[in-house]
Formats: C-alpha cells, structure tokens, sequence
C-alpha cells in the first residue's frame, strides 16, 4: 500500500514532518540564537610572586619582539646587517652569526621538533606554563588589560563604567583605551614586518609609500587580529580557537604540577567570622578571590578545567585573604592532583618527575637537540653541484681528444672571499679551463661571501685514455678551510678500439 502526503496542509498536532521552525516555537525557544553571547570578564587586579613573575616575562617577551630587529650585526658589505632578517628576496634567514640558505631548511625544521617536544617536556611536568605566562595571546591580552585599568580602573570601577549611561568621562575613557589599543595593534603589526626587511631602511618607506605591499597587507592583518584578540575577544580565542588546550589534556596526568584547589584543606568550605574558631571546617571562606581574579572566568575550585591556563593569580588572590583571616599560605597552589589525593587519604603526597612519559619526551629531546648541535657544527661552509652539459653531450676534437662541458654551482656559506682551486678526478689526462682561459690541470676562482658562483669549466681528454663511452668522475673544490666534491660522468660516445 502506498501513502501519499498532501504537503501543502498542515499536519495534525502530533502527526507528520515537523520543520525547525516549529519544533522551536512549540519548545518556546523560537527566535532565540544558538550562539551564547560572551559575557564580559572583569578580572581584579592582584600582588604576589606569581603575577610579579607574569609582569616580568611580559616586558621581557615584548623587548623581544620589538626590539629585536633593530639589533644590528657586522657583515661583509652588499649583506644585511640585521642581526635577525628572514630575507626571502635575498632567499636567506640571518641569526646573528648563522645564516640558513633555503637547502638548509631542515634545521628550521628541527627547531620547531625541539620547541614541540620542549613544550610537551614542560606541560607534562608543570602544566600549561606556555598559555599562562609566554603565549603572545596571553602576554597581548595582558598588556590591553594593562591599558584598559589605566582609562577606567580596576574590577569593580570598569563594571560600573560598562552599566553607566553614555556620558563625557565615559566616551574619553572608552574613546582613549580604545585609541591606545590600536596604537599597540599597529606597533605590533609594525615590528612584525621588520623581521622580514631592513629595519632603518624598511621604516622611512612605510611612511611615504614606498614600502612593498606585502609590508601594508602584513602591518594591517597584525593589527586587526591584536586589536580583535586581545581587545575584545580574549578568554574566547583560548577556550575556543586555540587546539592546545585540547591537545595538551594527552600531555598531563595525575603528577602534573598545575594550578590546583586543595579540597584537602579547603572543605569544606563556609563564610568565616573574625574570632570564630577553624574547627570542623576547611580554610576556604567561599569569598570568591580566586574566581574575580582569573582572566578565563572560572573557578579553580571546580577542578581542573580546560579554560584553565595555569597563569597563577588566583594563587595570589588567594594568599592575600589567608594572610588577613591567620591561615597558611598555599590554599590554591601549584600541586599536583594525586598530591591532593594524597594528602585527602591520609597518605604522603610525592612528585615523581622522572616518568615515563617525561623520560620519553626528554630522551627525545635530547637526541633531537644533539642531533641539531652536531649538524651545526659540522655544516658545510663549502658546497658544489655539477651540471654537464647535456647537447651537444660531448665534443670530438680535431685532434681526436673528447671534451665535456660543465657548469659549477659553488656556493660560500661564509662571510669572506673564498678563492678555491678545481680539479677533475677519474679520467686520465684531463685538462681544465674555462671559456677564454688556458688549459691546465687545475683551475682557480674565487667566490663572494654568501654567494653561489656558476662557474662554466671544460674538461678535455685524450682519446687513448677513453675505454669506456662513460666513465665516473668528480670535480673535487679545495679552499684554505674547506673543501668539497660533485659527482658527474664524461661522456666519450663510442670506445676507443
């Protein structure tokens, strides 16, 4: 039997296909929006040893970043002097006295190994340290919140601005932070692209226009996401676009140091009165400190939690108000969740470091560093290619000698001239030279610092030393300090009766 469905009547109540529409309006949520607005956050301003640690690695971290490429570096003349240069017109990455040319991008590669096996060495052991104290969203957020209590004070004066009808001091107030933030945005977005031109050189372009474009489109994509990130969205952009806080819960596990709630001593908890006694309850007061303190909005005493960045002021928020009811410090402290557990029980808590997976992070950090070291030291200042000539493939003489043509790729990894000599191994009796340039057994040149020169050389051989239509050989390049090889053929046709 078939059924047939007349769509263009409504169904019975209870009866037939619903829409979205109507589910939500009979569930009484019609018009309502499926995204939660952000509530703002309002975090208090604290003093202890944490939050003096997260201003020193905030100035630290932003001297850094932007004094960094004014730092300048003596190099031979026609190179850059910037000490730190990513010069993709140049097609080099200069670090102070190193300079990586784009074969050797390997050892970037190993860097970003050593820097992600570092990170997951120090979650697992002290938790997200990274996100509290040095990620560039925290530190930019920071440094905004640092502005925002300039212009409109602390906690509970930014909340009565915020509920306040519009009015003169509160547009200067809102109008001057807002300016002020884009002020730091655009120095953000500036140094940025310092690190990509030189810098004195780069900074009188941008201002009349001659700057490259890429500068321009750089200089505004940094500026709108600090503004965005650090301004407005903040606390969102950790919890909801970063994967870390995900990625890092397969790093932690129970003797992982993070920002703890130890319920051993705090519960439970109650309002307490000056004079009244601390028996049959725990040193917490339920006075909020810790909660009005956390840039995430949380509440460490739920546990942990993914908002959680370990940044450590509500364990100075904390301290603060055990020090004015006479209880110890160390309520909220960095602890480990099978220390609490520990100590709940009845048992001695201990914090066992070596593990296996931080033994396993650290071994293979360690190799990779090694590994990293012992390239650097044994980097090649001298590399060469060899290109034959492929038409005509070789040329018969008339004197019956066969000649092969070259070209030589020789690079100088150095700061320095580098004059070398060139010889060819593998043929007997071969003669070298180059266009315009007698013949002879070797051949001298001489390659600029940071440079490759394409040397064009012609190797001649008699024809009694041919046995074969082709025979292996090498250019072998010898300098003062180094020396290097390519291996390459000479091509005679057919062999010599």
């Amino acid at each position: 039997m078939t059924v047939v469905i007349d769509r263009t009547k409504p169904a019975p109540e209870g009866q037939g296909p619903e829409s979205a529409a109507e589910r939500a309006r009979r569930r009484g949520d019609a018009g309502k929006s499926l995204y939660k607005p952000r509530t703002p956050i309002y975090p208090k301003l604290v003093h202890g040893r944490w939050r003096q640690i997260k201003w020193a690695v905030l100035v630290a971290t932003l001297a850094v970043y932007y004094v960094t490429p004014w730092i300048r570096w003596d190099r031979p003349a026609g190179l850059p002097q910037q000490a730190v240069l990513v010069d993709f017109t140049g097609r080099r990455f200069y670090f102070f006295f190193l300079q990586l040319w784009p074969q050797e991008v390997y050892f970037i590669t190993g860097l970003l190994v050593m820097a992600a096996l570092a990170l997951f060495l120090t979650t697992a052991l002290f938790g997200r340290l990274w996100c509290g104290y040095a990620c560039p969203q925290t530190v930019w957020t920071d440094l905004y919140i640092v502005v925002e209590r300039l212009f409109e004070g602390d906690r509970n004066a930014r909340m009565r601005l915020d509920a306040a009808p519009m009015s003169f001091d509160k547009l200067w107030r809102k109008g001057g932070k807002h300016l002020v933030w884009l002020g730091v945005a655009f120095g953000t977005g500036g140094a940025w692209i310092f690190y990509f031109h030189d810098a004195p050189t780069l900074i009188g372009d941008f201002w009349i226009g001659q700057a490259p474009m890429t500068a321009y489109v750089s200089c505004a994509i940094l500026t709108a996401t600090t503004y965005v990130f650090a301004g407005h969205m903040r606390e969102q952009v950790c919890t909801y676009m970063c994967p870390w806080p995900r990625i890092q819960g397969a790093m932690l596990d129970d003797h992982s140091l993070q920002v703890t709630y130890r319920y051993d001593r705090g519960e439970p908890r109650a309002p307490h009165k000056k004079g009244a006694s601390w028996e049959g309850r725990g040193d917490c007061i339920d006075c909020n400190a810790c909660v009005v303190a956390c840039p995430m909005g949380i509440d460490i005493r739920n546990g942990s939690q993914l908002e959680c960045i370990n940044c450590g002021l509500c364990i100075d928020a904390c301290d603060e108000i055990m020090a004015k009811v006479g209880r110890p410090h160390g309520l909220i402290a960095y602890d480990s969740e099978d220390g609490v557990a520990a100590r709940a029980s009845g048992r001695t808590a201990h914090y066992p470091f070596l593990r296996t997976r931080t033994l396993y992070y650290a071994v293979a950090l360690t190799l990779v560093s090694g590994l990293m070291l012992w390239g650097l030291l044994n980097r090649a200042t001298l590399e060469v290619h060899a290109l034959r000539d492929r038409n005509p493939t070789f040329v018969r003489l008339h004197d019956g000698a066969i000649r092969n043509g070259y070209t030589l790729k020789i690079a100088n990894h150095t700061f320095a001239p580098m004059p070398v000599t060139v010889t060819f191994e593998g043929v007997a009796g071969a003669q070298l030279h180059s266009p315009g340039e007698a013949a002879g057994e070797t051949l001298q040149a001489t390659v600029k610092p940071n440079e490759v020169l394409a040397l064009r050389v012609f190797v001649v051989a008699p024809a009694q030393s041919l046995s074969k239509t082709s025979l292996p050989a090498e250019f072998e390049i010898r300098a003062s300090h180094a020396e290097a090889e390519a291996k390459t053929v000479f091509l005679s046709g057919a062999a010599n009766p």
